[in-house]
Order: structure tokens, then C-alpha cells, then sequence
């Protein structure tokens, strides 16, 4: 592969991961019978909408239909992403 190529590729698996944090996030969010969106005003209040937010909560599912998704996988998630904002409110909301 060429430079460019390699750069491209990099890009393309970062932004696939990122949407399949982003997917984890909304369904842990659906599992505990939170609103995805006002967790995630919440970390990020000067951020009216997101767009990766919106297109995944179309691909949630409802919670009984769903795999637990375990709080420490998500929080490692999130951290690998840099969202240490939205896992504060995260953890806040585990510890309720």
C-alpha cells in the first residue's frame, strides 16, 4: 500500500471503531433506561446534536432484546476514545 493508502485505511478502522463505541454507548444507555442523547448533552452541553449519536440509536435495540452490556466494557470504550467527559456521567449514572 502506498502512504496514502495506509493513511486512508488508518482512518476508515478509526471512524468504524468510533461508531461502534458510539452504538455501545446508546445501547448500555437503552439497558439502563437512559436517553442516550441527554446522557450525552450532559458530558457535552455545548453540542446540540450528533449526528453519529442519532444514526446509532436507529440501530439499537430494545433492552429485552439486548446483551448485557457489562459498565467496565463501556468505560473502557469510551476512555479509549478520549470521552472522559461523557464516562464521568457514565460512571455517575452506574453508581446511582
Amino acid at each position: 500500500m502506498k502512504p496514502k493508502e495506509v493513511e486512508e485505511h488508518v482512518i476508515a478502522n478509526f471512524q468504524r471503531d468510533e461508531h461502534m463505541m458510539i452504538l455501545v454507548f446508546a445501547q448500555w444507555c437503552i439497558n439502563h433506561e437512559l436517553d442516550p442523547m441527554e446522557v450525552y448533552l450532559r458530558a457535552y452541553p455545548d453540542q446540540a446534536t450528533n449526528p453519529a449519536l442519532s444514526q446509532a440509536l436507529e440501530l439499537t435495540v430494545p433492552k429485552e432484546e439486548s446483551e448485557p452490556i457489562p459498565d467496565q466494557t463501556l468505560l473502557n470504550l469510551l476512555s479509549v476514545f478520549g470521552n472522559e467527559d461523557l464516562a464521568f456521567i457514565v460512571t455517575a449514572e452506574i453508581e446511582k
